[in-house]
């Protein structure tokens, strides 16, 4: 992830080293990522800033994220063949093949009515998913070629875009909904099929009865697997809209806080934080603080002074990082310097921790889940200014 160029300042000195994501995967290791996002120099020697100047941060213009396209929706129509209508033969059987054509006819006039329920249903979420798309990346390319923070322009786009996405969401219940009332159906085709089956051995049946008979079990035994087939079909749309509806919102909520902040970010972090086969959170229950002291730093975050741009660099650090380690837990340490009487260190602290919350508020905003992150707060003697540190566990 590339991010855009900040004036030199030694409130926040980030580099960071490409080398380390050439790394193979078995070999990826804390060390490997290092210094990704620190105050030391990449090639081993610390790093010499001066006060009250911003950080020159090296890398290429960022591209817009490329956006995540509505998923695939099944294009089966569903429309059922008819029933082929018979004679009457007056015996017992020929009336019961009478009434269960007559039940057939009903059932296959509801999969009609449930079919074209599904295309309209199909049609709305790809109307509103094209113009969510156009929308959110019309909002990336401004954001990518710089505007101001909280632009009144992108916030309007924004609630446009939010808004068609709770189309989406809520077109997605009515496909629940429709596959509810389609399983109705397959009972009912279940026990025509049934009972179709159960007419052959009635007595007192002419070679015409079994005749349409015959008939009538295949155009049941077609009606079943169409059945079968859109409860298929339609499981997969709830399935694949769910999951594309709960991405988005996270993808939103990001694009929010580029929106608020002027500048652009990338996908998630609650996307990149993915979740493991067995459909379980990789990590579970919040973090619990550890002990940092023999640690390297993630990133390094100096606040001397107001408004220091990190945002993009924390984001682009973590975010690397969900690529190699999706389940990574990060400590989020307030460091406050320790020089001065008990009341000044007193005093330092509360700001730290204030630039912490600060930080973590950032984080979930980005996406990162908060039992991902465990703050704690400690004072350093080598600390000129209040900082906050993220490890990496």
């Amino acid at each position: 992830m590339n991010f855009s160029k900040f004036r030199k300042s030694s409130g926040f000195r980030a580099a960071i080293v490409g080398a380390a994501l050439l790394l193979p995967a078995c070999s990826f290791t804390e060390e490997a990522l290092w210094p990704s996002l620190t105050g030391e120099d990449p090639a081993g020697a610390p790093a010499q800033a001066q006060d009250g100047q911003a950080v020159e941060q090296q890398q290429a213009q960022a591209p817009a994220p490329v956006a995540v396209g509505q998923p695939v929706l099944g294009n089966s129509n569903f429309q059922p063949q008819g029933v082929t209508p018979g004679t009457s033969t007056g015996t017992f059987v020929g009336k019961k093949v009478i009434e269960l054509r007559a039940e057939l006819k009903r059932l296959q006039a509801s999969i009609s009515q449930h079919n074209g329920g599904l295309q309209q249903l199909r049609a709305g979420i790809v109307q509103d998913s094209q113009r969510y798309h156009g929308t959110v990346a019309a909002i990336n390319t401004r954001l990518q070629v710089g505007t101001t923070p909280g632009n009144p322009i992108l916030v309007q786009q924004f609630n446009n875009a939010r808004g068609d996405l709770e189309r989406i969401n809520n077109n997605t219940g009515e496909l629940n909904r429709l596959a509810t009332a389609v399983s109705s159906d397959s009972t009912m085709s279940a026990f025509l099929s049934e009972s179709t089956r159960a007419a052959f051995s009635v007595s007192g049946a002419v070679d015409e009865d079994h005749k349409q008979l015959a008939i009538l079990e295949d155009e049941v035994n077609r009606t079943v697997v169409l059945i079968e087939r859109l409860l298929k079909e339609l499981a997969e749309d709830v399935r694949r809209q769910t999951n594309y509806v709960a991405t988005e919102r996270s993808n939103l909520n990001l694009l929010s806080a580029g929106i608020k902040g002027g500048e652009i970010f990338g996908a998630s972090l609650a996307n990149q934080a993915i979740v493991s086969a067995a459909g379980n959170s990789i990590f579970q229950g919040p973090a619990r603080a550890q002990d940092t002291s023999d640690r390297r730093p993630l990133v390094v975050i100096r606040f001397d002074r107001p408004d220091i741009p990190y945002q993009q660099a924390l984001y682009a650090a973590v975010s690397r990082v969900l690529e190699r380690r999706p389940d990574a837990v990060f400590d989020l340490v307030a460091v406050a310097p320790s020089v001065g009487g008990p009341a000044r260190v007193a005093l330092n602290s509360n700001k730290a921790q204030r630039f912490a919350e600060g930080v973590l508020r950032s984080l979930i905003d980005m996406g990162l889940p908060p039992s991902r992150v465990a703050m704690s707060g400690k004072t350093s003697a080598q600390s000129k200014s209040n900082e906050v540190h993220l490890y990496l566990r």
